[in-house]
């Protein structure tokens, strides 16, 4: 008999907490962060919009364990003992993302080699190989010592004991898209000969340890949550059999929700774009009939199911009520993750929960500098990158614009947007407290 499950059921998980439907916002960076890389009002406004949305929970953009070691400036980092006034804007924002019964799961994250170097000349990573991106925006790593690794563990705990503490319901473990749990991960990047590289035990135990210290900090019945990269797509990197041994590992750790993505910087198909990299002969493509599908990663997500119980969350590409319901009904997975939607449509979840609208926009799909050489197939690759990058300014700065109060610009230009939003890091490195 086929369930009939749908984005409108309940879903308990294995800790006893109930999501209170079956869509998510998922993680995206916000950069909303002062100075001090603290949490702000631009935080408590912009999730309270999303909390109001209708999701059953929300993730929130990568909340770094390490500010030296960060995604991009504007970060919130949770780095040592917090300030009282560090420790209120979490329960603002926290209590803002809560509101509608909603769950509020932080994201957790230590962005290693992919740190630019506006923030770090040179970051941590399991080994001291530099991201092969151009325009000299990150810096060469330097690789951790074991003291290092095992302070980092420490690190993943602490911020996840503030979570709880400050009222989030959930934390998630930044394991994918190249940042530095993911880079442990890979043979192409780690290339360690100790207990933290060579064999994919060693590979993963970071990650392990990590799952393992923050489930002891946080206690049995507090959502715990891993973001897992169903491959790296690039040769030499974390493949899909990988995958599927590490969520079977995974699955015996007491998890309460396991996030299926891909890709890295170098191989961003974490937003779907196939063709976009500077190394093609690296490449590895998806499956054909995932690429024919709706969802990015629903195959990939068949076969870690038939390896594991745990729940399972799938984000990118989803756009159908009728294309997500099929998913759940399958069982293939549990949690449907939508992002880049809600950048323009903080409300589209109540809306198809409601059965308003069957299908929600998907402006990555019309979004471009130009036609024909100037779109994102163009043969050139500055073009294709220029488009790419152009993209995920433009969806930036509409969480920009909602942490201020404003709605969503839809008219705004591809090629504005990435002037706007170079602009707006530059600014907000610069007012970095270091």
């Amino acid at each position: 008999m086929q369930d009939k499950t749908t984005i409108s059921s309940p879903l308990t998980l294995p800790c006893g907490v109930v999501l209170k439907n079956r869509l998510a916002k998922a993680a995206m960076t916000e950069g909303l962060g002062d100075a001090q890389n603290r949490a702000t009002e631009k935080h408590v406004r912009l999730y309270r919009r999303w909390a109001e949305g209708g999701a059953g929970m929300l993730l929130t953009g990568n909340v770094q364990v390490d500010r030296n070691n960060m995604e991009r400036p504007g970060n919130v980092a949770i780095d040592g003992p917090q300030s009282n006034e560090a420790i209120a804007a979490l329960r603002a924002y926290a209590q803002a993302g809560t509101i509608n019964n909603t769950h509020l799961w932080m994201q957790i994250s230590h962005a290693g080699r992919q740190t630019p170097i506006s923030i770090n000349k040179q970051p941590l990573a399991p080994s001291d190989k530099p991201l092969d991106m151009p325009g000299a925006q990150f810096g060469k790593p330097r690789a951790m010592t074991c003291a290092e690794i095992e302070d980092v563990i420490r690190r993943f705990a602490h911020v996840a004991t503030i979570a709880r503490d400050t009222g989030f319901t959930g934390v998630q473990i930044h394991g994918a898209h190249g940042y530095l749990i993911s880079e442990f991960l890979s043979p192409d990047v780690n290339d360690r000969t100790d207990e933290w590289g060579g064999s994919l035990e060693n590979r993963a135990r970071l990650l392990l340890e990590v799952v393992r210290a923050v489930r002891k900090a946080v206690g049995p019945d507090f959502p715990i949550s891993v973001k897992l990269n169903s491959a790296d797509f690039q040769r030499g990197g974390f493949s899909h059999e990988d995958s599927i041994k590490v969520a079977s590992w995974l699955n015996a750790e007491s998890l309460d929700l396991l996030e299926i993505s891909g890709g890295t910087y170098e191989q961003p198909r974490l937003v779907g774009l196939d063709d976009l990299t500077l190394h093609p002969e690296k490449s590895e493509t998806r499956k054909e009939s995932t690429i024919a599908r709706e969802a990015y990663f629903l195959e990939y997500a068949k076969d870690i199911r038939a390896a594991v119980t745990m729940p399972l969350m799938v984000t990118g590409g989803f756009r159908t009520a009728a294309g997500m319901n099929a998913a759940l009904a399958s069982a293939t997975m549990d949690v449907v993750g939508l992002a880049r939607p809600l950048c323009v449509d903080p409300s589209a979840p109540a809306r198809l929960l409601c059965g308003q609208v069957r299908d929600i926009p998907a402006y990555e799909k019309t979004l471009r500098i130009g036609p024909g050489i100037l779109g994102p197939h163009s043969r050139f690759n500055i073009v294709k990158a220029l488009n790419g990058w152009g993209q995920q300014g433009w969806f930036c700065l509409q969480i920009l614009r909602m942490g201020d109060g404003l709605d969503p610009d839809k008219k705004l230009g591809v090629f504005k947007a990435f002037r706007d939003y170079a602009k707006n890091e530059a600014k907000t490195a610069a007012a970095l407290v270091r």
